[in-house]
């Protein structure tokens, strides 16, 4: 059975083509498109009418590549810009109407569920507990898990794309921006901080594009490559932090020149750093991994095993 997976994020949509049988897949084709729906309009609610053409277009591509390739399932998510905004409803019937696709809209619960499922597909976290962090556009999750058990979890509407727009103007950013930043992080994670003050996760887990890309510049610079479809990226604790520094030091041109570093994430991902080096000061976490597998897995691997996934969503937290 041939699968279609979209992940209609609010900075990056993502198509996996996937050839599957029984719980074991194959991906045979992949592709990212930045079409940042949630520019200028998503902390006002609304995805603006530029950025609706651009989704539409994005997804007619995408269509191009699917009736193409004998799929038999399309299974099309859409995170936090979408969740959020006013003009959802005729967003969604355009896309029925003008692409053939329907796009299931998820919770910030759903999605963070999602994750944890794809996560813990990917790494053998063993017994220990830990801090699963995904940052997006419009949100961001975090779960805390011990194994494979989610002890908590919670989506937080304050993802890369939302901080950006409040607090992003100056390039570098300024101390005085950076203060910002963690006086608003201080107030807005405090239930995560609470949280790993009663279940003491040692270890870090980052997913998704933010992470992607960290783990890049950190190979580049040590010239290690992990292997090729390693579903968990090398990193460590230090090279991480070293490279927290250089972003947040230097303008986008200068960010662009960093071996590793994409054009795609080179905006956000400077308060990523700040973000994750707020996180990491805060709770006391010891190392961190990387996973490939985030969200849109996590789906993939929900169509393949729909009651052990059906079981996993259910759990109450």
């Amino acid at each position: 059975m041939n699968i279609a997976i979209i992940d209609m994020g609010t900075n990056t949509f993502h198509l996996l083509l996937v050839k599957a049988e029984n719980e074991t897949f194959e991906i045979f084709h992949k592709e990212k498109i930045a079409v940042k729906i949630g520019a200028n309009g998503i902390n006002q609610g609304v995805i603006n009418d530029a950025a609706i053409e651009r989704c539409i277009s994005a997804l007619k591509s995408f269509k191009k590549q699917i009736d193409t390739a004998n799929i038999h399932e399309i299974h099309a998510i859409a995170t936090s810009a979408f969740r959020n905004a006013k003009n959802q409803q005729f967003l969604i019937q355009r896309i029925k109407e003008e692409v053939g696709i329907e796009p299931r809209v998820l919770s910030g619960m759903e999605e963070a569920a999602y994750i944890h499922y794809g996560v813990c597909k990917a790494l053998n976290i063993g017994t220990d507990v830990c801090l699963i962090m995904d940052i997006g556009g419009g949100s961001i999750e975090f779960i805390i898990t011990k194994g494979i058990q989610p002890l908590w979890m919670k989506s937080f509407e304050i993802g890369g794309q939302r901080m950006m727009e409040k607090f992003h103007e100056n390039d570098p950013i300024t101390s005085t921006e950076i203060s910002a930043i963690e006086n608003y992080l201080e107030i807005n994670l405090h239930p995560l901080f609470k949280a790993c003050e009663l279940f003491g996760p040692k270890t870090l887990i980052g997913s998704s594009g933010t992470f992607d890309t960290l783990s890049e510049i950190h190979q580049k610079k040590m010239n290690q490559y992990g292997q090729e479809h390693a579903t968990e990226l090398p990193i460590t604790q230090n090279s991480m932090i070293q490279i927290f520094h250089e972003l947040i030091s230097k303008n986008k041109l200068e960010r662009l020149l960093i071996p590793g570093m994409i054009e795609l994430r080179v905006d956000m991902i400077v308060i990523a750093a700040i973000l994750i080096q707020f996180i990491l000061k805060k709770t006391g976490l010891e190392t961190t991994r990387i996973s490939s597998y985030a969200l849109k897995e996590g789906v993939l691997l929900q169509t393949l095993d729909p009651l052990k996934c059906q079981q996993h969503l259910s759990r109450k937290y």
